[in-house]
């Protein structure tokens, strides 16, 4: 297989990985949890004594795959990702939180693409870390508010997808070592 149709592959992968990360959010906010809240979120724990509506976990993976389309199909592949993400979120989130849901999802996604693009040839995993934490605090910032006036799961919201962000990095380390060692480089 050559380099140019591996790059392909694994870009598409991560983008049907994307996308299905956003059905997933919203499934598990009403299914998966240790704590469901009637006419509310299902909640874990992401801190000792802080929980989390549980799609937090999903949004955070949706940050750092959007940056392995990006790696691998390049700009215009990403910012098309952005557009398909929102289109989804729009479709398949509750009625009661669609701008919110749609909202913050396309702002977090640009202001991560914003962050990781210029980084992302010299310092991949720096570029997804830094891109991922301004995502994910502009996604939960701009959700919580529009979606209910107020920032109480804030700090929930903050560490839920970190911690996706943070398992992730490993595997973003081991994908540049690998880019390096076959000339696989960034699109």
């Amino acid at each position: 297989m050559t380099i140019d149709r591996q790059r392909q592959i694994e870009g598409y992968v991560a983008l049907a990985l994307f996308t299905l990360t956003i059905p997933l959010a919203n499934w598990m906010i009403g299914n998966v949890g240790t704590v469901c809240v009637p006419d509310g979120p299902c909640l874990v724990p992401v801190a000792p004594g802080i929980k989390a509506p549980s799609g937090v976990l999903m949004i955070g993976l949706a940050l750092v795959l959007r940056d392995i389309v990006q790696r691998r199909l390049g700009p215009f592949a990403g910012l098309g990702a952005i557009a398909i993400g929102t289109l989804i979120s729009g479709v398949l989130a509750p009625p009661a939180i669609v701008l919110a849901s749609t909202t913050a999802f396309l702002l977090s996604e640009l202001a991560d693409f914003t962050v990781y693009t210029p980084l992302q040839r010299r310092h991949f995993v720096a570029a997804v870390a830094a891109s991922s934490v301004l995502g994910l605090v502009v996604d939960s910032l701009v959700f919580l508010w529009l979606a209910f006036g107020s920032l109480d799961f804030l700090t929930g919201q903050i560490i839920g997808k970190a911690w996706m962000v943070l398992l992730a990095l490993p595997l973003m380390h081991l994908l540049r070592r690998r880019d390096e060692r076959i000339g696989l480089s960034a699109a």
